[in-house]
């Protein structure tokens, strides 16, 4: 009985090589899926580090609340700079957010968090941090400079709004302050995507600053729901901190630095078991 062709073995001619496929490269840490109410976890992890270290968390909630003053000050007496500072600050924010990245590290191995420690955690991988935040402050320039573009475009030299959020609001600025809000939410909105857990990725880990970034964008890009969901949330309580006189902000502050450390623990399957 013949056999059927298909079952022959294949013949290769001499010194034939069968192309295998390589496997894919993965670009950074591999990132895990989130689940959409983890960012109340983070925030209950990150309440238990402010209670265990509030000493540091209230000298960096005390920088977060005088950042907050400056720039009332600015809108009250300079309104035209205030989102230039603003930007500023988004720098400034997630540099300062390094040292309560580093008491939740700390505390996660069992040590003991200084306010030493916390202010030096940039040292740690000071070239691609720094080269991290030179990135930042490019789009924060870029950000300052369509503010002011705004401005040049909505009103015939200054405006006479200084300090006064019924001016800002009446009709006749409407359209001004719908630009001057959607440009700094999208700029606001790729900071936050290239960042959100690229600082704590450079506190922990030696990779470079391209990396990082790249991870970060690409968790926001892969899980939207959740990371809206957070940038919500994070949003919601900033603004309730605000009041009164970004007081909250001495609690609100660290306490979400520490939740954005277990975010990124999570994000890389690291984060501790329920």
């Amino acid at each position: 009985m013949s056999s059927d062709v298909s079952d022959a073995p294949e013949q290769y001619p001499p010194g034939y090589v069968p192309y295998v496929p390589e496997p894919p490269v993965e670009l950074g840490p591999r990132l895990q899926r989130l689940r959409l109410t983890a960012p109340l976890r983070w925030l209950r992890l990150g309440w238990g580090d402010f209670r265990r270290a509030p000493g540091v968390g209230l000298f960096f909630g005390l920088c977060f609340a005088l950042m907050g003053l400056a720039v009332l000050m600015v809108f009250r007496h300079a309104p035209i700079y205030t989102l230039a500072l603003c930007a500023g600050f988004v720098l400034l924010g997630p540099l300062l957010c390094l040292g309560l990245y580093q008491v939740s590290l700390r505390l996660e191995r069992g040590e003991t968090p200084t306010l030493d420690d916390a202010i030096g955690a940039w040292m740690t991988n000071l070239k691609q941090i720094a080269i991290f935040g030179f990135v930042l402050l490019i789009l924060e320039m870029l950000w300052g400079r369509a503010a002011l573009v705004i401005f040049a475009v909505s009103f015939d030299g200054m405006p006479d709004f200084a300090g006064s959020i019924h001016k800002l609001l009446s009709a006749d600025t409407l359209g001004f302050v719908t630009a001057y809000l959607a440009v700094g939410a999208v700029f606001a909105g790729l900071i936050f995507g290239i960042s959100v857990i690229a600082m704590p990725l450079l506190l922990d880990r030696e990779t470079d600053a391209v990396t990082a970034g790249l991870a970060s964008l690409k968790l926001c890009l892969t899980q939207p729901l959740v990371m809206a969901f957070w940038g919500f949330t994070v949003t919601v309580l900033v603004l309730l901190a605000m009041l009164p006189y970004f007081a909250g902000l001495l609690v609100i502050g660290p306490w979400l630095g520490h939740a954005s450390w277990h975010l990124y623990r999570d994000a890389l399957g690291q984060g501790p078991a329920e």
